[in-house]
């Protein structure tokens, strides 16, 4: 069982309520979103593990029992460029949980019209492999979002 803990500090919302069809049907795969505090933060590695896959926007950190978790900081937030984001880690950078992994600021994200909610994704995960599943409230940087079985 791995557990998947929050990258943000701010407020879970259920996948159901982002903000992106891909993610509110759960096309990429099941997790939850994190509405993040408005001001400058760093997202941080949910789990223990490998960085498979390194953009400005969203990275994906594999743990040891070769489970992908994909953090996307914002919605349509590819289309800034990197604009806003500065990277802490490089893509096969091993992690820990809770180390920063990148810096941005949510209220920048938000004046360029973008929405900054940040879906947290098991990635080739069958719905049904998720448990307690935290889809309301405040959350801090590292407490936990979800276990996948």
């Amino acid at each position: 069982m791995t557990t998947v803990t929050s990258p943000l500090a701010g407020v879970a919302v259920g996948l159901s309520s982002v903000p992106d069809p891909v993610f509110s049907s759960a096309m990429v795969g099941p997790g939850t979103a994190v509405d993040p505090v408005r001001e400058p933060i760093e997202a941080v590695a949910p789990v223990d593990g490998i960085v498979v896959s390194l953009h400005p926007h969203a990275f994906v950190v594999v743990d040891a029992d070769g489970k992908g978790l994909l953090t996307h900081l914002g919605i349509d937030t590819v289309q800034l460029n990197g604009e806003g984001f500065e990277l802490l880690v490089a893509k096969g950078d091993t992690v820990t949980r809770g180390q920063p992994l990148v810096r941005w600021n949510p209220a920048v994200i938000e004046q360029a019209g973008k929405s900054p909610v940040s879906p947290v994704i098991a990635l080739e995960a069958a719905a049904d492999s998720l448990a307690a599943v935290v889809e309301e409230g405040a959350v801090d940087t590292g407490t936990t979002l979800f276990k996948w079985k």
